[in-house]
């Protein structure tokens, strides 16, 4: 029997190897050719004579001298965990996070956000010399996302940071932030006030009112740092980043300092803050829209409250265990309340001893209940 006839190969075949060795020895003639600059060089190659640039800008000195001014006053912390080695069951430190702070006086008071402490087992304070100081909490105000350390450094070693206000603060303005985003320490980014007045939630889930929004660059590790106004004087306390990626994205959001000015003394007197309050426990949000509850519901009255004296009710069941919903607040002196941050924030203007007028609906009536505000926590 005959053999097979061989396949013919294809034009692609071809043409394919031969043109595939051309173009591998075109790469190496080309790489040689690449490589081999022996031709090119230059002994008498030197540097280039540097350009004169003048004198500085004067916003450039501004910004320099305000930088030296404040950042001796801007610490470095390290959040501590502590874990136990299994084999020798000894307990080692291991540090989980670091964020910004600063020095509020000159006894070794420290300020930064709460939630950069809130589950530290220890922290450390580095001072700008570089210094290392094991830190202790003072009070904290979760509330605000404020919280004071204490560190035992000598005076001379302590530099206090400059006091502004946030009353008069305009859009518009310069201000500068100093952290150690990432780690890296004393970090000066710069901006404007985009906004005032805004609002933020605490790590409470209660609202933080009138905090100010700037565009100058804050990244993970800036949290509890210095804004400063162009004065190098401390107009707000850092506190978080508007950013799906967790890193700047031109909107950060500060605490401002008259807020801070107003509720650290009291932390470093007392070490917690006590806020005017009715001493009630009030229903979520989302249970009061699914009641169809427009207000604020109380589910329990504390015994002994400004609550209790006054006779508001609670929610409690009857005698056939059904749900009797209690009063739902509706107003205080006058300003409307539909929701818990409403509450929180109208009782914030009042201080503890002051008497309030409290609207609520009550079996479907209204009735008004003079309370006298108690002291809460």
């Amino acid at each position: 029997m005959a053999e097979p006839s061989p396949k013919p190969r294809s034009r692609v075949t071809n043409y394919f190897w031969p043109a595939l060795t051309l173009a591998a020895v075109a790469l190496l003639v080309t790489k040689g050719a690449w490589l081999d600059g022996a031709a090119l060089n230059d002994p008498k190659a030197a540097p280039r004579a540097v350009t004169p640039r003048g004198e500085l800008r004067a916003e450039e000195k501004l910004t320099i001298a305000l930088f030296k001014q404040a950042s001796p006053a801007v610490v470095n912390i390290t959040v501590l965990g502590v874990e136990r080695d299994m084999f020798t069951l000894n307990q080692y430190q291991i540090p989980q996070g670091t964020g910004s702070g600063f020095v509020w006086d000159t006894t070794g008071n420290i300020i930064t956000n709460f939630h950069v402490i809130q589950n530290a087992d220890a922290a450390q304070v580095t001072l700008a010399d570089q210094s290392n100081w094991k830190a202790r909490i003072v009070g904290v105000a979760p509330d605000k996302d404020l919280a004071v350390l204490k560190i035992d450094a000598p005076a001379n070693k302590l530099q206090p940071i400059p006091i502004g206000t946030s009353k008069d603060l305009q859009v518009g303005q310069n201000v500068f932030a100093i952290g150690n985003p990432f780690g890296l320490d004393q970090t000066l980014t710069t901006g404007i006030i985009s906004a005032l007045n805004r609002e933020i939630e605490s790590v409470t889930r209660r609202p933080i009112q009138g905090v100010i929004q700037s565009d100058a660059a804050i990244n993970p590790g800036n949290s509890g740092g210095p804004l400063l106004d162009s004065a190098g004087r401390l107009i707000g306390v850092n506190t978080a980043i508007y950013s799906p990626s967790g890193a700047s994205a031109g909107i950060g959001f500060a605490i401002p300092v008259d807020t801070v000015n107003r509720i650290v003394p009291e932390l470093i007197r007392s070490g917690k803050i006590t806020r005017p309050g009715l001493g009630i426990q009030i229903a979520d949000e989302q249970i009061a829209q699914r009641l169809r509850v427009t207000g604020v519901l109380v589910v329990d009255v504390a015994r002994g409250s400004a609550a209790a004296r006054a006779g508001i009710q609670p929610t409690r069941r009857d005698a056939q265990g059904r749900v009797i919903l209690g009063d739902v607040i509706t107003a205080i002196d006058g300003r409307k309340i539909e929701s818990p941050n409403d509450m929180f924030l109208t009782l914030e203007k009042y201080k503890v001893g002051d008497a309030v007028n409290v609207t609520s609906l009550r079996d479907g009536r209204t009735v008004q209940t003079k309370v006298t505000l108690d002291a809460v926590q």
